[in-house]
């Protein structure tokens, strides 16, 4: 079978672990050239060293303007284009409403919905002047329906799903599509500290009655990112075993 993203060059925020390390991992499987945008520099340049020469690491922060600008004048002086940007680095600073404070959901937001708003704009301006790309945003299930505890998170994924969908609107006509995904309960470091019996008791929201892998999400971002999704924008895929049925 051949390669869904052959000579493709993507961008992967928060790449240094979980499922931005297991999208950057299926891109260069698939044949791109992935920038590993990572905060983190352990995380970061473990990525790229396990990854191989085809993922670079560069170490940025989201939620800062002027790392991001350096970030995307470095793809474009690296490799001239940029095909693909996934919006992954996301934090978690969950709360009851009556103890967040404001440095916590402004952390969380400047994060999750203003590191997507800050590089989804300097995608699409490359991205205009080339006539195509594809831009994907991490969303959440809990977007949908909330979750107690995530004032903070769940307004920063809404966020994300409203901004989805109007750039799917503005960018259409410049060839560019862009699409969201909404993980549910997906093993990672963020989820790896619960207790057993939160564990047990989510799973048995799942309707495929297992937690997702990383790379489950990944697959999603693979197909969304290849010529294979070329007449899908504006949509909010779920990857949640079934769990917002």
């Amino acid at each position: 079978m051949d390669r869904l993203l052959i000579e493709k060059t993507a961008i992967v925020t928060g790449a240094g672990r979980g499922i931005g390390k297991a999208t950057a991992a299926q891109f260069v499987r698939e044949g791109a050239r992935v920038v590993i945008a990572e905060f983190d520099d352990t995380t970061g340049r473990n990525c790229a060293d396990e990854l191989g020469e085809n993922a670079i690491f560069h170490k940025t922060d989201v939620s800062d303007e002027k790392s991001v600008i350096v970030l995307f004048d470095y793809v474009m002086s690296e490799f001239g284009k940029l095909d693909i940007l996934v919006n992954n680095a996301g934090i978690l600073a969950d709360s009851t409403l009556k103890k967040l404070d404001s440095d916590q959901f402004d952390a969380v937001l400047n994060v999750n919905l203003r590191g997507t708003y800050l590089c989804g704009k300097a995608a699409a301006g490359i991205m205009m002047e080339q006539g195509n790309g594809v831009i994907l945003n991490a969303a959440s299930v809990v977007a949908h329906h909330g979750n107690f505890g995530q004032t903070n998170y769940v307004a920063s994924k809404a966020g994300v799903i409203g901004m989805t969908k109007v750039w799917a609107r503005e960018l259409g006509k410049e060839g560019i599509r862009v699409n969201a995904i909404a993980p549910g309960f997906i093993k990672t470091g963020m989820t790896a500290g619960m207790p057993e019996n939160i564990i047990q008791m989510m799973e048995g929201k799942v309707p495929l009655k297992r937690w997702g892998e990383p790379e489950d999400v990944a697959n999603a971002y693979t197909f969304l990112a290849s010529d294979e999704a070329s007449y899908i924008t504006g949509t909010v895929l779920n990857v949640d075993g079934g769990v917002v049925v």
